[in-house]
């Protein structure tokens, strides 16, 4: 068995239309950096939630079916020191909606984040609405944020009820550039205790490994990997005072990522994407055609003259079916990219031929790769 050659990053066969594209391989793996593949444990980001109310609607807010948005309107009303018959709203110019948004890590007390504002109830529209101050919890139910301010949708609903309605984009989801303002900050103190971690976008032994390499051999035996995941890094001394730079080192240490053998396949749109490192054994494929076409024709009959018939249509059936001599072609078990492409053309496979070859390939084990039907 010969591994096929490595290449850039990865080798795609992109497979359009009905025909294949030979592709080439190149010798080398490709180079990137170490900030590219994993990133520091504990740099974070943290969602929010909030209930709110948007008011200045246009008569497009909620219904009075929508119970919530009407207790919520006596409940604000009431911390204002307004008392009001719930029963007697008509909440057509309010909506009650959800307020989320993700607190990015480093953050502090008076930094604002972009919100996004979603209607909770029946409303038609929250265009042209102001959303009233809201605060934004985070898992822990401590408020990290407040939201205010004008909500800008990107679409309109014109009419409502019935067909006579004419609506662009999702009028009920508005979006608030630096709505909030942070509140609270999440502490993201990094490296206090001498040591920092790496977590890798996708764990894998062998570009674990080839990451501890490179740091050690730049810093010297600071790093250790402790599973496939996850690399414990020592501060050095002289980088004590100076995490950041450190980090930003780190970052750009060049490394060779390894990857599983894996082919992707998507059939509805007959993309396959092959990694450099996969192979292949010696084996046979045979791609034989059989078309059957079934037709119905109408054949009428008409009784002799003067005669006392009747003229009668009768529907029939043709079947025709057209089986085609099959195509043999052996695979050398040195076989690259070029090559099953080649040999896949060679048999006249369409794409989802294709894919069906890859996979009884590998059902017989000449394929050494992972499939993956997308």
């Amino acid at each position: 068995m010969v591994s096929w050659k490595k290449f850039c990053a990865a080798a795609l066969v992109a497979v359009c239309a009905a025909s294949l594209t030979p592709l080439s391989a190149s010798a080398d793996a490709s180079v990137t950096r170490i900030k590219d593949i994993a990133k520091v444990q504990g740099v974070r980001s943290n969602q929010l939630v909030g209930y709110g109310l948007v008011v200045g609607l246009a008569g497009t807010g909620d219904s009075n079916k929508a119970k919530e948005t009407v207790q919520s309107i006596g409940n604000m009303l009431k911390s204002f020191g307004v008392a009001i018959d719930t029963s007697s709203l008509k909440p057509d110019n309010v909506a009650a909606v959800m307020v989320t948004a993700t607190l990015p890590p480093f953050v502090r007390e008076g930094d604002t984040i972009d919100v996004t504002v979603s209607s909770l109830g029946d409303a038609d529209s929250i265009q042209g609405g102001t959303l009233v101050q809201t605060p934004l919890r985070a898992g822990n139910g401590e408020v990290y944020a407040v939201a205010q301010g004008a909500v800008s949708t990107g679409g309109f609903v014109v009419g409502r009820g019935g067909g006579n309605k004419a609506q662009k984009n999702f009028p009920t989801t508005g979006l608030m550039p630096n709505g909030a303002i942070v509140e609270r900050s999440v502490e993201d103190e990094i490296g206090q205790d001498g040591t920092i971690s790496l977590s890798l976008s996708q764990p894998d032994f062998t570009t674990a490994a080839r990451m501890v390499s490179s740091i050690n051999a730049q810093f010297g035996g600071i790093a250790r990997a402790t599973n496939p995941g996850r690399i414990d890094i020592s501060i050095p001394a002289y980088y004590r005072g100076n995490v950041v730079g450190f980090v930003a080192s780190l970052e750009e240490l060049p490394v060779v990522p390894d990857t599983v053998a894996k082919v992707v396949m998507n059939e509805r749109t007959g993309t396959i994407v092959m990694g450099g490192n996969v192979s292949v054994d010696e084996c046979a494929i045979t791609q034989g055609g059989l078309s059957i076409r079934v037709q119905k024709r109408a054949d009428v009959s008409q009784p002799d003259p003067l005669s006392y018939g009747s003229t009668i249509v009768a529907n029939n059936t043709d079947v025709k079916v057209k089986d085609s001599s099959g195509s043999t072609i052996v695979l050398p078990a040195t076989a690259n990219v070029s090559d099953i492409v080649g040999a896949l053309n060679a048999v006249g496979a369409t794409p989802r031929d294709t894919i069906s070859i890859l996979q009884a390939m590998k059902a017989s084990g000449a394929l050494h790769a992972e499939l993956e039907l997308i």
